[in-house]
Parts: structure tokens; sequence; C-alpha cells
């Protein structure tokens, strides 16, 4: 009976490629590069085959970037490596979907010319370069704007006097330019736009007041900067069709036909809250990955500025408030691969899922408090405690319980430290309401670890879903989806809980007492030792 099930259910996935009833999500994340198929046409539109591949920013003249040569380059084997998966897996060839979606790393900076020929190296969210900019925007505008921000980096490009400026015809996110060159839509989901420029709720477009006060302060320019933004699109919006040029882009072998229609692109804060059924108020989610970042659906307007909190929006629009930490794994990362070079050393060869899982659980069995050790995972720059750079380090005293446990419960802890800083202002300072997160990213892939250590650092319930390792792939895919069975015919906060999130309720932690204790000993050790961290930039150039 349950080899017949299998086989209907193989043949009933089968019938929904081949019918086309299928959404396919692309994610360009910090690291990897994932392509998603979702079987469009079962209840939970649950993923039914993936592709993926590694890559990595560069550190080029003090810049973090991407080469727009390894976007297609990433993008061409994590869709082959998708169509590969297919044919192994149900034997049909992928050759159209119903729909596609983009999303990537939000922010940074984009511009290209008329000709379409880019101007400047792209300039990603890691950089904190634009702390002048970014400074005069808020007081001009009455309105947080980190550096990350987009316009903070066109308008630190202007300060700077770059010679590129007076050539921009378009600038726009790493999703808006991939979305761009397979559509020829100059176009972008309102999550993402909000990234770059503030958005009005009222009206889901760029704050109307704000463009005319950025003109106010560029009249050396020809371009008004309304004329070089994407045009802002809402969930169930459609953003054109893929064209020959675009298929080819994305499928060089000549299998994937053109015509298949887009939504809106997304940045990764959007897609996440949508993978995990975070749009709704007093709902809020935790993406933890290169980066960390929370965003809470807000009930009412915050209170006051605070440069601490970005203010940005769900994929339809509603008003989101959002703490981005600039580091997360990446020095949780280099210790695990320290920690394989040894265990290749001594012949002891384990596969790195199995390594980081057994360096996860043992940070379970170390001291509430870490023992004593302090944890700075600064790889970059974080404005949040605003240090211009980062230095990774491990501090201790001399009496301190050095152990392998309170040492990987310290690497874990500092993954979500600065976080914890943030979400304070909104929980304690502005009263915000939060009923539950839900964490998404490798930060949780190890089950019940980080989402417990995160539930006592936050000091809520923490739920982890099942579909989460997906992340934000599946979360577009699920956009794309929206857009074509429902697009503004329902909301999209119904459509989530409805139709994908019925009876996908998730893994829930309730915080620990004991575990809150020790973050809590271990937080005010960290803020005490952010001097050191300080020091440590200033010292060692």
């Amino acid at each position: 009976m349950l080899r017949l099930c299998q086989r209907n259910r193989m043949m009933t996935i089968k019938q929904a490629i081949t019918e086309g009833k299928t959404s396919v999500g692309i994610e360009l994340g910090s690291t990897r590069i994932k392509a998603v198929l979702v079987d469009t046409s079962a209840a939970q539109h649950a993923p039914i085959a993936s592709g993926a591949c590694d890559w990595e920013n560069r550190l080029e003249n003090n810049v973090w970037t991407y080469r727009l040569d390894d976007v297609w380059k990433g993008i061409q084997s994590s869709v082959q490596a998708l169509a590969s998966d297919v044919q192994r897996r149900y034997g049909t060839p992928l050759i159209s979907t119903g729909a596609i979606g983009i999303s990537a790393m939000m922010h940074g900076y984009l511009v290209f010319d008329k000709a379409g020929v880019q101007l400047t190296p792209f300039r990603t969210w890691r950089n904190t370069m634009t702390d002048k900019a970014a400074q005069a925007l808020t007081e001009k505008f009455q309105f947080n704007i980190p550096q990350r921000w987009s316009i903070a980096h066109l308008y630190q490009a202007m300060l700077n006097r770059e010679t590129h400026v007076p050539n921009i015809a378009f600038i726009t996110t790493l999703a808006g330019y991939v979305h761009w060159r397979l559509t020829g839509q100059k176009a972008l989901g309102i999550g993402d736009a909000s990234g770059m420029f503030p958005i009005d709720s009222a009206i889901n477009d760029y704050h109307q007041g704000m463009l005319r006060q950025f003109d106010e302060l560029t009249q050396d320019v020809d371009w008004k900067l309304k004329d070089i933004l994407p045009t802002v699109l809402c969930a169930g919006e459609r953003a054109g069709a893929l064209t020959p040029e675009g298929a080819n882009l994305l499928d060089p072998s000549g299998s994937l036909q053109a015509g298949i229609p887009f939504c809106p692109p997304e940045g990764d804060a959007g897609t996440g809250m949508v993978a995990t059924n975070s749009v709704k108020e007093r709902t809020g989610n935790v993406s933890a990955g290169t980066s960390i970042f929370a965003m809470l659906v807000l009930e009412k307007p915050l209170a006051k500025v605070w440069t601490e909190i970005d203010m940005v929006t769900t994929p339809s629009g509603k008003p989101v408030a959002m703490v981005h930490c600039n580091n997360c794994t990446s020095d949780l990362d280099a210790w695990v691969k320290l920690f394989s070079e040894l265990t290749t050393l001594i012949g002891a060869n384990i596969e790195k899922p199995a390594l980081y899982d057994a360096l996860y659980y043992k940070a379970l069995e170390g001291d509430a408090d870490c023992g004593g050790l302090v944890s700075y995972n600064y790889y970059g720059g974080e404005p949040i405690t605003v240090m211009e750079q980062g230095r990774p380090l491990l501090v201790r005293l001399p009496d301190s319980h050095f152990t392998l446990a309170n040492f990987m419960r310290a690497t874990l802890f500092s993954t979500m430290a600065t976080l914890k800083l943030g979400m304070d202002i909104l929980t304690e300072q502005e009263q915000a309401r939060l009923d539950n997160l839900l964490g998404h990213g490798g930060l949780f892939k190890t089950k019940g670890v980080g989402q417990r250590l995160l539930a006592a650092a936050l000091n809520v319930p923490v739920t982890v879903m099942e579909s989460a390792g997906e992340g934000g792939a599946w979360g577009i895919g699920l956009l794309a989806a929206y857009m074509l069975e429902k697009g503004a015919e329902e909301p999209l906060e119904s459509y989530l809980a409805e139709k994908v999130f019925a009876n996908n309720t998730g893994s829930r932690l309730e915080p620990d007492p004991k575990d809150e204790t020790g973050f809590t000993a271990f937080i005010k050790r960290y803020k005490a030792g952010l001097a050191i961290e300080r020091i440590a930039v200033e010292s060692l150039r």
C-alpha cells in the first residue's frame, strides 16, 4: 500500500511538472544560490526538487562585492542542478513552469548607464562606507537610513564626487538586476524596494515627500531620483515574462522556454517572512546565515526614529521593524572549518553536516553562561554597536572554564548577541508586542540547538518549520504561485495561512529559564567587552 501511494504521488508530481502546475523560486544568498521547484497543484505547495551552488563575496579594493559574471554562472549552475534533480526524481525534463520568482540579498549599490553598462562594481549590504550619507539623510528625512541602503550608497557616491554619478540611468538591487536581465522589466517588489528608499505604506510606493527632499540635495545632476529607481510592485502583481534572451541566460542548453510569467523580485527579508508565514501583525521571523536579522510586523508606528531599527515592509506593503546585524555565522563557519582540518589530519574524515551537528549539540552541554567565555563574531563592521570594521575575537579570563562545550556555546551566543541589543529597543523601549518568532536559515539546521538558544536570548518562543531549510528560494516560489493563483483577489496573509501553512505549525520551543539566566550573564560580559573589540579594530590594521 505504501509503495502504491508513493508511486501515485510520483505520477501526480510528474503530471504537475509536465502541465506547468509548478513555480520556480531562485534566491541568491550570501553563500549559496538556490533554485527550488514548487508543486502548486498540491496542498502546502511543497518543494519537490532543488538545485544549488556555493559562491562567496570578494573583498576587492576594500569593498565587499560579487562580480556579475559570477551571478550568472551561479544561477545557471543552480538551474541546471534543479533540472537534473527533476529528471532524476521524476523522469521528465524541466522545460517550463507556471511562474518564476527571483530573490536576493537586499540593499547595496548596483548602477547602470543608459546602455545598460555597469558603472561601478557591486557594493553589497556588507559594506560600512556610507556613514556620512546615512547620517545626513536620516536627519533630512527624520527617518532612519542605514548605511547598507541603496540610497545611502548613492548619496555617498555623490558626496565623494564619484565621476560615474552623472551617468546613472538605473539603480537597483541584486534581485532587481537579475529580474531586469531576464524579463526586460525594471521593477522591484515593495519589500526589496523598501531597502532602497523609504516606502509610504498608504500608497504602496516610494515616499513622495522624501523623493522631493532628496532631489533638493542633488540639483547638480540631470536625473531625478524617481526616474532612476525601479517601479514598485506588490505581491500578486505580474512583473513581466521570460524573454528569449533571459531564457538563454537561465538555461544556455536551450531547454527552458521563454514566455514564463514572473512575480515581482523580492529581497531575502520578504521571502523569509513568506517562508515562515510571518506576514501578519505581531508575528516575526529571524533569518540567520552570514548575516542575522529579525523582522517584526507592527501594529502601530514606532514612537521615534531609532538608528538601530530599519523600517521596511512585507511583500504586500505592511510596515515592518527590522533589526539587521551584518555578522552571524562567518566566524562560526571558520571555526568549524578549523575543526574539520583537525579531523582530516588525524584520519577521522567527517562529513561537514555531521561535524556541525556534533559541535552544535556539544554546546548544549556547556555551562549556561559559557563558563566565562566571550566571543565576538565581527568579520565586518556592525552599525548597531558602531563598529566600522570587524575583528573576530575570543576573550576569556585565566579562570574561565575553557572547554569545547563552553567554546561552542559562546560562539553560538555570539551569532545572536548583537541582534539581542537591537531587539531590546523594540520590546522594551517601543513596547512592541510579539507572540512568536519563526526561525529559518543555516543557524537552525541542527534540530533544536539554535532554536533553543535564540529563545533564551530573546525571551520569546521560537518556532522552526520543516520547510524552513528551503528558506527564501521556497518563499519566492510561493510568491510566484500566489501571483498565478490569487493575485490581488485574496490577501497574502490569508493565502499563506489557509493554503500553505494550514497543517504546518512547526516545532515550537519556549525559553528555558536556565538558558535565559546564562545568556543574561553572557550578554553583560559581551557589552562590557565591546571596548576590547573597538580597540582591536583601531589597533590591528
